[in-house]
């Protein structure tokens, strides 16, 4: 994938003022992070191949200090 694919993307969300953050994890990917009200999405950008993308979906379910214990013995295991 031409790395004006990934710039073509970022412009769109700058167009449309939807905030992200960019990061890599793995060799030869950018990682757009997209944070929207209940969801969010990882999308990586290869520049040899088509990107990769995984949507996080809200179910409206708000916790509190109960889910954070919750989380951090999950974390643990």
């Amino acid at each position: 994938m031409a790395a004006s694919t990934i710039h073509a993307f970022l412009k769109q969300l700058d167009a449309s003022r939807t905030r992200y953050s960019l990061t890599s994890i793995r060799e030869g990917a950018v990682m757009v992070h997209v944070v929207l009200p209940g969801e969010r999405w990882e999308m990586e950008f290869f520049e040899d191949r088509g990107p990769e993308v995984e949507v996080f979906r809200s179910d409206g379910t708000i916790g509190g200090v109960e889910k954070v214990e919750e989380l951090l013995r999950y974390a643990a295991e």
